[in-house]
């Protein structure tokens, strides 16, 4: 046996071979011995046929048999020269009759019906000589179970396959055996292997039923399949199970068949074993199990990928209760016990299916986690993930794309959110990580163009240059590169810190060449660039291919203690012991920065957003700080700015290089970091948006994705059940009503909502040209938009925003793909 399923003691693989051998010479001399008699049937049967043809022939068509015979007897006896006379019989026994009554039909059809039992007994024989080992069936080496959880705690994630603890006779639950064994195999501790009474109620059920509702195969036979046979779906894989079958009852005791598929059976969602499903789904091992969290697992064994919880909770409840009813039919618990474990409520532990924008983010943290600790078994990642700031993150890059990719060029953006400690907050790699896995937060490199004068500015300011020293706007050419300004044009004198405010491209060279390009490629290196640097003076200019998240870290070294910062996404890393396996140690602060050169640097990147080239990136009542860039023929454009709280960069562009339509750092990039951090800045205060539902078992209600919004002063109300125009249209008596920041979509969406409103009140208030309605007292629009049926406007208010970003995470409605 292999440690899929217990060992008999005694039992080894000597005497398994030398078993299977002799069974196999047996199997060989009967299948010759049948190999004779069904040729030697066979000859006998067509002698028959000819001698009744011969007969039949003679009795009606005489003279065709009396030539026959005078053609025989030619042949038989020679002519004799003489007179001629009565012709002598020759020698032997006197011709055969035909009985009165003889059926010879019957013969042959004696044989047409047995030589397919004959065939059929070779088959058998021929599969039982092939018999794999028990145990035969090694597991295939599986990613061991990976549960991410957010900073906050909340587990949103799940990868690898589960394996969790292996269940013993005396661990095994007993409410989990009566369960299984009730929905399973009722009759398990009575049967020897096979359940002929039991295949002959499936084969009944399912005939009558029109369709395969219930198997015939008893536990042990699934324990066979499981450890010694391939899922083929053939009649020779099906005998084999029962042969095993009736071994494994003969080396095992029922206890040992039952624990053992319990440990192999597969219960869904990468859950293998009892134990390994009992932590997907409720966080603890099977020995806490209670009533109907066992009665769930074991209803998920018949159909595990279509009923497991987390894609499929209600069709997995409605199997539970199908379990308990079972389990009060064979007396295992009464009739009220199985009432209150119906009203019980479940909740699961993890969520139900991963939020696709969150991938790019555990791509980069599962490499960590593999990294950080080798330990075998199932682990759980605290991660510095802010599910509420990724959520955001995810809707204005995809919001911004949406409304202006098109008419700009603009295919692809990345965002990452840092810590000034380094912890990553959010990420996204991409506009859509279903379309294309590829990290352009971590693996795209691109031309910084302009971000990358920030190392210029901290070189020069380092030796001596300040803020409001002056240099001249003016053509330049250092060697045979001469840069140019954006516009083309030169504004004369300029103070540094307006030129590094306006991204002056002909002061940042004089100031490469001043300091050095070696100086600054010192500055990159010190605040942790690792990208290759060429010593180049175009360098000053950004012409190196950097990624969005070193440069993102670079410039958190500007706000923090010292250099460089170290981006993290691990924070502890916990097995099923009580002690974690990792746990991320104080962070030791790098090298200091001059305090002098600090300030001035943070002065000219506050002076790019005051009065420069990001100030779309302006936010109300904030500090904030930060550098455009873009790089030559528009085919990169950049904004890394900086709050008191985090460091947010982002970059816009296309995979194949192609140039945008004139998008510089201080168009899109600046935008999405507005509408990202004047959104993050209610979350960072304190007020907590919700996690995807998908972590739930049961849907979020509108009210809980954000505070209700003010009642609008009525200027009339209109009350009444609605005609869906379109998901954001309703007539109500006759009075068209449009939903307040709600973009309508027709066709099925229209249809479902409809269906949803269907003899329910609908109360509107507020300005007649845009009202907001509530519905049993939940806003109806944002009911609308966080299920999928509708997008918001642009300027929608922030609880429709929120909502709409709730349905982009869980792929709700007009945001679902094809999977």
């Amino acid at each position: 046996m292999t440690a899929q399923g217990p060992e008999r003691p005694g039992e080894d693989g000597a005497e398994t071979r030398a078993a299977a051998r002799e069974a196999a010479r047996a199997a060989a001399l009967l299948a010759r011995q049948l190999g004779r008699l069904a040729g030697s049937a066979g000859r006998s049967a067509w002698h028959r046929a000819w001698r009744s043809g011969r007969d039949a022939a003679r009795g009606t068509a005489p003279v065709f048999a009396r030539a026959a015979d005078r053609f025989r007897g030619a042949e038989s006896a020679p002519v004799q020269a003489g007179p001629a006379e009565e012709p002598v019989p020759a020698a032997g026994p006197p011709p055969r009759r035909v009985r009165p009554g003889r059926r010879p039909w019957l013969v042959g059809l004696a044989v047409l019906l047995g030589l397919p039992l004959v065939i059929l007994a070779g088959y058998v024989f021929a599969a039982f000589a092939t018999l794999p080992p028990l145990g035969g069936v090694a597991p295939e080496a599986a990613q061991r179970a990976l549960v991410v959880e957010a900073e906050d705690g909340r587990s949103f994630a799940t990868r690898g396959a589960f394996q969790g603890e292996k269940l013993t006779e005396k661990t095994l639950p007993p409410r989990l055996a009566q369960a299984i064994v009730a929905i399973e195999d009722r009759r398990f501790y009575s049967h020897w292997g096979i359940d002929l009474r039991g295949m002959a109620r499936a084969v009944w059920r399912n005939a009558t039923g029109g369709g395969v509702r219930e198997g015939g195969s008893t536990i042990t036979q699934q324990y066979a399949r499981l450890t010694s046979l391939s899922q083929e779906k053939t009649l020779r894989r099906k005998i084999q199970e029962a042969f095993l079958a009736l071994r494994l009852e003969s080396t095992l005791s029922k206890p040992e068949i039952l624990v053992g598929y319990l440990n192999t059976a597969y219960f869904g969602a990468g859950a293998y074993g009892a134990d390994a499903a009992a932590r997907r789904y409720f966080g603890h091992g099977a020995e806490k199990l209670t009533l109907p969290e066992a009665a769930m697992l074991a209803g998920l064994v018949r159909a595990p990928s279509q009923l497991a919880p987390t894609r499929n909770f209600g069709g997995a409840k409605e199997r539970a209760d199908l379990v308990l009813q079972a389990m009060v039919e064979t007396g295992a618990i009464t009739q009220g016990e199985a009432d209150k474990a119906r009203a019980e409520k479940l909740v699961l532990h993890t969520p139900s299916e991963t939020p696709p924008g969150t991938n790019y983010f555990l791509d980069a943290l599962s490499g960590d986690v593999k990294r950080l600790t080798e330990a075998a078994g199932d682990v759980t990642a605290r991660s510095t993930l802010n599910l509420d700031l990724q959520s955001i993150a995810e809707g204005v890059l995809a919001r911004r794309l949406d409304a202006e990719g098109t008419k700009k060029k603009v295919g692809q953006g990345a965002l990452v959110a840092m810590a000034p400690d380094g912890a990553i907050l959010a990420m996204v790699g991409g506009r859509d990580y279903e379309d294309s896995q590829f990290n352009r937060a971590t693996q795209a490199k691109r031309q910084a163009g302009s971000l990358f004068k920030l190392f210029v500015y901290l070189a020069a300011y380092g030796k001596g240059f300040f803020p409001d020293s002056v240099l001249v706007d003016r053509p330049t050419q250092i060697g045979e590169w001469e840069p140019q300004n954006s516009n083309n044009r030169f504004r004369g004198a300029l103070p540094l810190r307006s030129a590094f405010a306006l991204s002056v491209n002909t002061i940042a060279a004089q100031l490469g060449e001043e300091v050095g390009t070696k100086a600054v490629i010192a500055e990159a290196r010190r605040l942790g660039v690792q990208s290759d640097l060429p010593d180049v003076p175009s360098l000053a200019l950004g012409s190196a291919d950097v990624t969005l998240l070193e440069m993102t870290r670079a410039y958190a070294g500007v706000l923090g203690p010292g250099v460089p910062v170290e981006p993290y996404l691990v924070r502890t890393i916990r097995g099923n012991g009580p002690q974690p396996l990792y746990q991320r140690p104080a962070p030791k602060p790098g090298a200091p920065m001059d305090g002098q050169v600090q300030g001035m640097i943070l002065d000219s990147l506050q002076a790019v957003v005051e009065s420069g080239t990001g100030k779309a990136a302006r936010v109300s009542g904030l500090a904030v700080g930060g550098k455009t860039g873009t790089s030559q023929d528009y085919r990169d454009a950049w904004f890394v700015g900086l709050t008191p709280d985090m460091i947010v960069g982002v970059w816009v562009g296309n995979d194949d290089n192609t140039p945008m339509n004139k998008v510089t750092g201080g168009d899109i990039p600046a935008r999405i970091f507005h509408d990202f951090v004047e959104r993050a800045q209610k979350v960072l205060k304190g007020r907590k948006r919700p996690a995807p539902s998908a972590a739930r078992a049961e849907p979020t209600p509108a009210s809980a994705v954000a505070p209700p919004p003010a009642p609008v002063p009525a200027m009339g109300e209109v009350r009444g059940v609605p005609d869906v125009i379109d998901t954001g249209t309703l007539s109500i008596r006759g009075r068209t009503v449009h939903l307040l920041g709600v973009v309508g979509e027709s066709g099925a969406l229209a249809r479902q909502l409809a269906r949803y409103l269907r003899r329910r009140e609908v109360v509107c208030s507020g300005d007649p040209a845009a009202l907001r309605c509530r519905l049993d007292g939940d806003d109806l629009a944002s009911l609308i938009v966080m299920a999928g049926g509708a997008r918001a406007t642009e300027d929608a208010p922030s609880d429709l925003i929120e909502a709409e970003d709730q349905a982009r995470a869980e792929r709700a409605g007009l945001w679902q793909r094809e999977r």
